[in-house]
């Protein structure tokens, strides 16, 4: 009886020093929930249809792409407003290279990833080594950009896009078994996918036992690791019955990876953390942190260009308009992540939660006809109620 209620006791400390985490899973699920039961009942449609998941990943892929360089920003103590301003022009160099000049889409992409560098390198050199403030820099940037994204494109679209450029964002991966539907390669990889996540996790488990540190429950990791196991195989199901997996989902999963293992298992990802839970301990320390501000910024704009890039494939032509708010849903979906607002905190797979937190309600509301002034509303109420509980949870 004592053990048992040892066992509850540490389940309920343990859930309460993580309640940021657990909760933004808790509350995707109730928002899938939620749309899932109303987009029935008010119109009959089925929101967890393979068009509708395939859809979700198409039209949020840039804002998933862009919060993971945006965390990187934001953990280090910064902002960058000028994200969907970068996205627009390097979506316009994209087309002017593609369609006006003739480049060969293999040249094109390299191309334009380096002028995003570039891009967030002028920005970060006046935030790292000038210490003008980053807000400042990046409005300046977001003014800058946009202006030129309309003297580049003359005002005018420019497409369409060759079928090899389209399918950054339109392409799907095909069916190496020649099966049809559903797509056996599809449900192969996701499965696989869903096999070494839970692997990883144990694992890591694993290594935190080792070196002493207080592990979740048992019962509580082996749920966890089920539900988004069972979660990741439905998407893949639904995405093999449909046209298989998106070339986007390919980069999205890649980029997660890679950004995960960066920030949680490299010395200069650790850095970056040390650098935005306090700059002065972290120099002296001898962190080089104006290096380490500059490379947030660096990478920022190369992943801003990757976005701007498949919006603009997406579209099938680059528009002067194109990129127009993109920062604000990037900005919340880190925020609703579990990014602290004074840097220093934050996950990667915390970020890809708060991106399919606002995905799945511009869907929602989009499918159920709600207007976009209510949506602005109810995207605002998120990102204000997410903030307060981030503030709450530091006081107490």
């Amino acid at each position: 009886m004592a053990e048992g209620k040892g066992q509850k006791t540490n389940l309920g400390a343990h859930l309460g020093g993580h309640l940021r985490e657990n909760g933004m899973l808790v509350a995707l699920v109730a928002i899938v929930f939620f749309f899932t039961l109303v987009v029935r009942v008010s119109i009959d449609v089925d929101f967890l249809s393979a068009q509708n998941i395939t859809n979700l990943f198409l039209q949020n892929s840039y804002v998933i792409i862009m919060a993971l360089g945006m965390l990187l920003v934001i953990v280090a103590g910064h902002i960058d407003l000028s994200v969907g301003s970068v996205a627009a022009f390097t979506g316009a160099v994209a087309a002017t290279l593609t369609v006006t000049l003739g480049w060969p889409v293999l040249a094109v992409i390299p191309t334009v990833l380096v002028v995003g560098g570039l891009i967030g390198a002028a920005q970060g050199y006046w935030v790292a080594y000038w210490r003008i403030p980053s807000f400042i820099v990046t409005l300046a940037g977001m003014l800058v950009f946009r202006g030129l994204t309309l003297w580049l494109l003359g005002g005018q679209n420019i497409g369409p896009f060759p079928k090899s450029f389209q399918s950054l964002s339109t392409g799907f991966i095909p069916d190496l078994f020649m099966v049809g539907k559903p797509n056996v390669t599809a449900i192969l990889v996701v499965t696989l996918a869903a096999l070494i996540l839970i692997f990883l996790a144990w694992r890591s488990r694993q290594c935190d036992a080792e070196f002493g540190i207080e592990q979740e429950p048992m019962g509580l990791f082996v749920a966890r690791s089920m539900v988004i196991a069972a979660a990741l195989i439905f998407v893949g199901y639904k995405l093999a019955s449909f046209r298989g997996l998106p070339n986007v989902v390919v980069v999205l999963t890649i980029l997660t990876v890679l950004y995960a293992f960066f920030t949680e298992n490299t010395t200069t990802g650790r850095r970056i953390y040390a650098l935005g839970g306090n700059e002065k301990a972290a120099k002296l320390s001898g962190i080089n942190t104006n290096r380490l501000v500059f490379l947030c910024f660096i990478n920022m704009g190369v992943l801003a260009s990757l976005a701007g890039m498949i919006v603009t494939a997406r579209l099938n032509s680059a528009t002067p308009k194109a990129g127009t708010g993109f920062e604000l849903d990037v900005i919340a979906a880190v925020f609703i992540g579990g990014a602290s607002m004074t840097g220093g905190s934050g996950k990667i797979i915390g970020v890809v939660v708060g991106a399919l937190i606002m995905g799945v309600m511009n869907n929602g509301m989009s499918i159920l006809g709600i207007g976009i002034d209510y949506q602005q509303v109810i995207k605002g109420l998120v990102l204000l109620a997410a903030v307060i509980f981030d503030v709450y949870n530091k006081n107490k």
